[in-house]
């Protein structure tokens, strides 16, 4: 069952059975990938940051990391996007990895195209940046920079 949101003509669906060169990305060019549970949770913050993109969602508790990673660096190569955005709640061990899949999606492909990721923490959105999502990869950085903060 389709509902429609916000944004003109969207519909719920989930990246994983959307089309990878559909009509409407073709058309909109700026993609919204989101963790399923930030339009439950945040209503209103879905409906702001999805206007005027496609918005697709994914459960990484349900889909895996790899197939959700080849999905979009198969959008990546078939569409010429202005934009990509991720939207997850803040926290969650399984939606950071969908920051990841973004990065390594864009890292295949060789794509150029502007990322923004954002997590949704107390209510409010906050833009994070690339290098961020990166260093959450490594444990290691991350507890040097927890360590450096301490010595302060």
């Amino acid at each position: 069952m389709l509902v429609a949101v916000g944004c003109e003509s969207c519909s719920f669906k989930r990246l994983t059975e959307y089309n990878a060169a559909g009509r409407r990305l073709r058309q909109v060019r700026r993609l919204l990938v989101y963790g399923s549970c930030v339009r439950d949770e945040y209503p209103e913050i879905f409906e702001r940051v999805s206007e005027g993109r496609v918005p697709l969602s994914v459960c990484p508790e349900a889909e895996h990391i790899n197939i959700v990673s080849l999905k979009l660096a198969s959008i990546l190569a078939r569409v010429e996007l202005e934009e990509v955005v991720v939207l997850t709640v803040d926290g969650s061990p399984h939606c950071v990895q969908l920051h990841h899949a973004l990065e390594e999606a864009v890292r295949v492909t060789r794509s150029g195209v502007p990322v923004q990721h954002l997590v949704v923490e107390g209510g409010e959105v906050v833009a994070v940046s690339r290098e961020a999502v990166k260093a959450a990869r490594y444990l290691s950085r991350v507890e040097r920079l927890i360590r450096e903060r301490k010595a302060l």
